[in-house]
């Protein structure tokens, strides 16, 4: 029962397990969650993140967990830390940016979401070492990383906007 349990959460249930591209549909969970948080709820971006913080945290032990349960590292059904990392990608956006009011709502949200997936995949800059960490901490810490490279580049193209934007 213990490890029906730490699977079913660790690969979000059936979003892991059944769908293709388990990561990107992990990430699309999360990205759905802090919509709806921002947009519906008017939840501020900090405490969004501040909710996120200890889901990342239990994150270490859930994915060590799961690995061991799977006998794999980092197995691609596992896409908790995916699911997690999604609102500290918006960590250095301005507040009125993800208001669903605003004309670029679906922009931020959009643009945040394809550079953590390039981030996530292709894992530049150093971020693949990190997934040699051990257990659940190399699986939690590469999206992290990913994370907050897609972050600074948001926060970046938000204070010096090109002309389309």
């Amino acid at each position: 029962m213990r490890d029906f349990f730490i699977l079913n959460l660790a690969t979000l249930g059936p979003i892991g397990k059944k769908l293709p591209a388990p990561g990107t549909m992990g990430s699309i969970a999360g990205l759905l969650v802090f919509g709806i948080l921002t947009g519906y709820f008017q939840f501020s971006v900090f405490s969004v993140i501040l909710g996120f913080t200890p889901l990342l945290l239990i994150g270490v032990p859930l994915c060590s967990n799961a690995e061991k349960i799977m006998n794999q590292s980092d197995p691609s059904e596992v896409i908790w830390d995916e699911f997690c990392v999604i609102p500290f990608i918006f960590l250095f956006l301005d507040e009125t940016s993800l208001d669903p009011s605003h004309s670029q709502f679906y922009f931020w949200l959009t643009t945040g979401f394809i550079l953590f997936r390039f981030f996530d995949i292709l894992k530049p800059l150093g971020i693949n070492k990190l997934q040699n960490l051990p257990k659940g901490w190399g699986v939690m810490t590469d999206d992290f990383a990913a994370a907050l490279i897609s972050a600074l580049i948001l926060g970046i193209l938000q204070t010096f906007p090109l002309s389309f934007f």
